[in-house]
């Protein structure tokens, strides 16, 4: 597996590639290389690399929230007393695995972290500020923001262009 933090070339052919997977992941092989005009077996093995790679991480499918009871996103800054490695370390590894922690964020300046979190209710997310962070003496200041309509949800990279030889 080559290093994550490493980029790696990208041609023309990959990014085509890589451009229809973040807009449909459930294409098949053979769907995505006749959308990428290549062959079956060079898409397979192109698509192969960029997960060793590192470049693909994962492929999931996307959730409406809301339709599942999760109806409550909230944008939360936290910052925390003491900021030793150890410090840090610890509240992060209790912030991600909380299951309502959908994206945490160690962020400089400002905060110390930055948390983005799904929660059903308000009662919902009461209980997450009991467990992650009352509990926590090290936990010095929390802003939540609470997302009254989202404007824009993009998961997707936005791509290099491609390099011309």
């Amino acid at each position: 597996m080559t290093d994550i933090t490493t980029p790696i070339d990208l041609d023309a052919t990959d990014l085509r590639i890589l451009d229809q997977l973040q807009r449909d992941a459930s294409l098949t092989n053979q769907a995505l290389a006749a959308a990428v005009h290549t062959s079956p077996a060079t898409c397979l093995r192109r698509v192969k690399r960029l997960m060793d790679a590192g470049v693909i991480e994962r492929q999931v499918a996307l959730l409406s929230p809301a339709k599942l009871g999760a109806g409550l996103t909230a944008i939360v800054e936290v910052t925390l007393d003491r900021q030793g490695a150890e410090h840090l370390a610890a509240f992060e590894a209790r912030a991600v695995a909380d299951e309502a922690v959908r994206q945490c964020y160690r962020v400089s300046p400002g905060p110390d972290f930055l948390l983005i979190l799904q929660v059903s209710d308000m009662p919902g997310y009461h209980a997450l500020v009991q467990r992650l962070f009352t509990q926590d003496a090290n936990v010095r200041n929390v802003k939540a923001f609470f997302s009254v309509s989202r404007a824009k949800f993009e998961p997707s990279v936005a791509l290099p262009a491609a390099a011309t030889t």
